[in-house]
């Protein structure tokens, strides 16, 4: 098939692009680095000729709530519209664990609205839910300073390592359209704080960490569902100790 992975040169998009190539595919990574840009719509006309499958794993610059809004929006417009065009038969989405559960997040409501036009859109697709990826474990303690103590949420969370999160979006790939959502989320659930705690440990660094359950996750407050999946979700192999053992060394 001819797959194009709008961010496929991301974190995810990077891995995913790999793993579909290695089984045969030509995929295009798409980004505005390579003439292809969601928000101005430059290049979405070329590259979906002939395209089989379109991945949206591009993510909003700016998580301020009225930039992340307009870039959903603007995207998901341009984006199925040239899909549409183009009589692309799959389009699968990486959202969020959670997302129709956090709507006092500005972020969550963006994703809701990119998940509500994929819906009305006529097209086949399939919307990924995952949980917080490990990699941004230190982007979540910086989200929580407060001069030398980090303030988060005890509430559970389920992560996942990208490595696992790029196999589920490959293996959705090849497959028939959802027309529904799959979550995905790694093998341990532990508190927030606690594993940022245990993050952070490893890492050298002595902040305390302080459990406050009002403390703010992207704008919500958040209980011990908010961040899991519900029944049956599709589990990752990669656990925290064998992620972090795998990560570079850092100097």
């Amino acid at each position: 098939m001819k797959i194009v992975v709008i961010g496929g040169t991301g974190l995810i998009g990077s891995k995913t692009v790999n793993k579909l190539r290695a089984l045969g595919h030509e995929v295009i990574a798409a980004s505005p680095a390579s003439g292809v840009n969601t928000i101005t719509g430059e290049g979405l006309e070329e590259v979906m000729k002939g395209t089989d499958v379109v991945i949206d794993l591009a993510n909003s610059p700016s998580f301020e709530d009225k930039a992340v809004m307009e870039f959903f929006q603007t995207a998901g417009h341009n984006l199925l519209a040239a899909e549409s065009k183009a009589g692309v038969k799959h389009h699968i989405a990486l959202s969020v664990v959670g997302t129709e559960r956090l709507q006092d997040s500005g972020y969550m409501r963006a994703k809701l609205v990119q998940e509500n036009l994929i819906r009305q859109s006529g097209i086949p697709f399939s919307i990924i839910h995952s949980t917080q990826f490990f990699e941004f474990l230190g982007s979540i303690a910086a989200s929580g300073a407060k001069g030398e103590a980090i303030h988060l949420s005890p509430a559970a969370i389920q992560p996942i390592a990208s490595d696992d999160v790029a196999a589920a979006v490959t293996d959705v790939a090849v497959g028939a359209p959802l027309n529904g959502i799959i979550e995905i989320a790694g093998p341990e659930r532990v508190g927030l704080s606690t594993l940022v705690g245990r993050y952070l440990n490893k890492m050298g660094d002595s902040r305390a960490i302080v459990a406050d359950a009002h403390a703010l996750y992207f704008g919500a407050e958040l209980n011990d569902q908010s961040l899991v999946p519900g029944p049956d979700p599709r589990i990752g192999k990669i656990d925290f100790e064998t992620w972090f053992a795998n990560q570079p060394v850092k100097v």
